[in-house]
């Protein structure tokens, strides 16, 4: 019998019978109308909307010793849900998952993505809306409230409004007083939301369905498959009330958006890879000071695997480096500002994050032409050494201040020599990039207390909570990091514990912090020769050979330097940051086998080679080498192939020794 796979697709780790739990109460609905045949069905899907967007599912069968095992375990759990019941329109070959309150019908065939890795986004998503509702509605008069908020929102109004609100009733003045706006709702005043790249309609219907002040939601999606679905979806969950299926392209939907009575307060693009295409729409369909989510999922390209690709999207060239994972979030902001200037227009970003294979990124767009003269001074140029690892920043343009008026003009530079003055070797050029803050510290503050005050609202809260604080934390005007692997890696020495290396910095007078994008990274202040000075400390502390290092090795040159800077590598108490402190999941083990972005989809659907084949087949293809006969045999020589066979011709050759 089709049994409907689990809908609880985990990204931290949890009890057994937690995971038991939730399996048995989706997997019992299609015991009450099936047969008594036995399978067991897994889906792994994404969605990461693109305009021609597909679904992609795959199922396998259990063995029949599991078969009997899930029978009786789903019996038991039959009793425990008398009035669980399968939703309607549901058939044998589509699958039903459950993500935050939200119920979505996939069908089997590859025809649309839902990745369960991407539930952070989405959870993360919804945080951010909310805040950004709070805010933009409350000069309107209007307070949002979510579920599980109620006593912290009344002790909130009775603290600080309880007594204007009071002198109003008394007096008549019942506009004072603030009207509230629940979810599920529809919010008269509220903002309005646009997904450009919708899928199935997952995201919206979340929206719909844990974010208050919403006035409407536009679900959009070039596939009339997927349009199809999302309309399914839309009346499963009940929110035709506030979502509307779209069937349009993207990008001239958004420019169709243009005009200020049409435009939308928050839009969201999660494409398929690269949102370059809908980047230049979508900062002219965007309200005064509305939201622009965007996600990347090109990561390669963004890292540095492909500078020039890189620049040809995003007007940026990417570095192989440590830090790349940063620079990639400073690529994307200046291709949003970038982008907006044109319009006079500039960004504000709110959020900025970089997780698992993808990076998300909130920015506020504003319109104003004297701020957008000051957009050249907030980009920058990286250079950065190719030895050790050392980059500077060189600002493209300069503000400077004349009393209540500023003058721009072009920057001075280069900041460095032909040769890196730590090892002599060469530098590269990447960016230019985004060289201001990448949160608004307020607003991720608030975004954390509320996550905290609601733990509950979502599945990934304790994630949320990690990467959240480790952003508050960040220095916001240090842009980049250094990695404390990559510094030892470059002298050859052991590493310093992160403790040390943060002490050192702190005794040296120096402001330090961790990164959310990495682990074992190290951003401060200090100059490149003050990192490296504590480097030669530490180094004369763990001494390495240094008759066996090559005296053109950037390890012999930094070392040959007698370090001006003595360090202290003794701990401080403010070394230690408080999320580190907490134990709060700041970067989480991988959820999943196999887990990451999906292979695109083919319209149509149909059965693709699974991602464990796939991997296996192509595993080390650069590296192995052909073999003799195959040679011969794939790739004819061209005397062979006139019929000139002499004794230059190797295909022969190669015959004749195949056949022995």
């Amino acid at each position: 019998m089709p049994l409907v796979p689990s809908p609880t697709w985990r990204r931290s780790s949890g009890t057994a019978a937690a995971s038991l739990n939730a399996e048995l109460k989706l997997q019992p609905l299609l015991l009450l109308n099936a047969g008594k045949q036995c399978a067991a069905g897994h889906s792994s899907m994404m969605e990461m909307g693109e305009e021609t967007r597909v679904e992609r599912d795959s199922t396998c069968t259990s063995n029949g010793s599991e078969q009997c095992q899930n029978s009786s375990l789903l019996e038991a759990a039959e009793d425990s849900l008398p009035n669980s019941a399968t939703p309607p329109g549901v058939t044998n070959t589509e699958t039903v998952i459950n993500e935050g309150k939200a119920q979505i019908i996939f069908p089997s065939a590859n025809e649309v993505f839902y990745n369960p890795v991407q539930e952070f986004n989405r959870d993360l998503t919804c945080a951010v809306m909310t805040e950004f509702a709070r805010q933009q509605l409350l000069s309107k008069g209007i307070q949002v409230l979510v579920p599980g908020e109620e006593e912290r929102q009344k002790i909130v109004v009775n603290l600080t409004e309880s007594e204007n609100a009071g002198t109003a009733a008394r007096l008549g003045d019942t506009s004072a007083l603030k009207r509230t706006a629940t979810v599920g709702e529809k919010c008269e005043g509220g903002i309005r939301v646009l997904e450009g790249l919708a899928a199935s309609g997952l995201r919206s219907i979340r929206f719909a369905k844990e974010v208050p002040g919403i006035h409407s939601i536009v679900a959009n999606d070039f596939s009339e498959k997927a349009v199809t679905l999302m309309k399914r979806n839309i009346e499963l969950n009940e929110v035709q009330h506030l979502v509307t299926a779209s069937l349009a392209d993207a990008s001239m939907l958004l420019c169709g958006s243009r005009r200020r009575q049409d435009r939308f307060d928050v839009i969201d693009l999660d494409p398929y890879g690269s949102p370059s295409q809908f980047i230049d729409a979508a900062v002219q369909a965007v309200s005064e000071g509305g939201l622009l989510c965007v996600t990347c999922t090109d990561m390669a390209v963004m890292a540095g695997n492909s500078g020039e690709t890189c620049y040809s999207k995003y007007g940026a060239m990417s570095l192989k480096s440590k830090f790349c994972h940063e620079m990639a979030l400073r690529i994307i902001l200046h291709n949003l500002d970038l982008r907006a200037n044109c319009y006079q227009r500039y960004i504000v970003p709110v959020l900025s994050v970089s997780v698992d294979f993808y990076i998300r990124v909130f920015v506020q767009v504003f319109t104003g032409q004297a701020k957008v003269k000051a957009s050249a001074s907030k980009q920058a140029l990286i250079y950065h050494c190719v030895g050790c690892g050392t980059f500077h920043l060189q600002r493209m343009g300069k503000m400077i201040s004349h009393g209540n008026n500023y003058k721009y003009t072009a920057s001075s530079g280069p900041p460095v020599g032909t040769e890196c003055e730590h090892c002599y070797q060469r530098h590269v050029l990447g960016g230019p990039v985004w060289a201001e803050q990448i949160h608004d510290q307020d607003f991720v503050e608030r975004v954390l207390k509320s996550v905290e005050h609601n733990p509950k609202r979502f599945k990934t809260s304790d994630r949320i909570l990690g990467v959240l604080s480790m952003a508050k934390e960040e220095l916001p005007d240090c842009p980049l990091y250094y990695t404390m692997d990559h510094l030892s890696s470059v002298i050859r020495c052991n590493t310093p514990s992160l403790l040390q290396m943060r002490s050192a910095l702190l005794h040296a007078g120096y402001r330090v912090s961790l990164s959310h994008a990495c682990q074992k990274a190290v951003k401060t202040d200090a100059p490149p020769s003050v990192i490296w000075d504590i480097m030669r400390c530490w180094e004369k502390i763990h001494p390495v050979k240094r008759e066996k290092l090559s005296e053109s090795c950037p390890a012999f040159r930094i070392l040959s330097k007698e370090p001006v800077l003595q360090a202290c590598f003794d701990i401080r108490e403010d070394a230690n940051p408080k999320s580190r402190k907490q134990g709060l999941k700041r970067f989480q083990e991988n959820p999943e086998a196999n887990w990451g972005p999906k292979a695109r989809a083919k319209v149509g659907g149909g059965i693709q080679q699974t991602l464990e084949e796939k991997r296996k087949r192509l595993q080390n293809k650069r590296k192995q080498k052909l073999s003799d006969s195959d040679s011969g045999n794939t790739i004819p020589c061209k005397i062979f192939r006139e019929g000139n066979r002499g004794e230059d011709c190797h295909q022969e050759a190669t015959t004749k020794g195949t056949d022995q």
